[in-house]
């Protein structure tokens, strides 16, 4: 594991950036969710793991859980991605 710290991108950065978050299945493990992050260009960006996600939001609203976990996850792109 490496030592680095993880930087992200500022959150009007990543809003340039993202043009979408699908949530899909994980093709390695049944029954497991991803959250997959794509740029303008259609490529993967980075993912999360849809239950990792929902445990650091904590309990929300489920009309209002689309909307949390997108700004959970728009805060938390790399910084990385910029290179991609």
């Amino acid at each position: 594991m490496s030592d680095e710290e993880i930087r992200f991108l500022p959150y009007e950065e990543a809003l340039q950036i993202v043009a979408a978050i699908q949530e899909e299945e994980d093709i390695e493990r049944p029954d497991h969710r991803v959250l997959t992050v794509y740029n303008k260009d259609d490529k993967e960006i980075c993912w999360f793991d849809f239950e990792e996600v929902l445990s650091e939001v904590g309990p929300v609203d489920k009309s209002e859980e689309k909307e949390v976990v997108s700004d959970y996850i728009m805060r938390h792109i790399p910084d990385w991605a910029l290179d991609l």
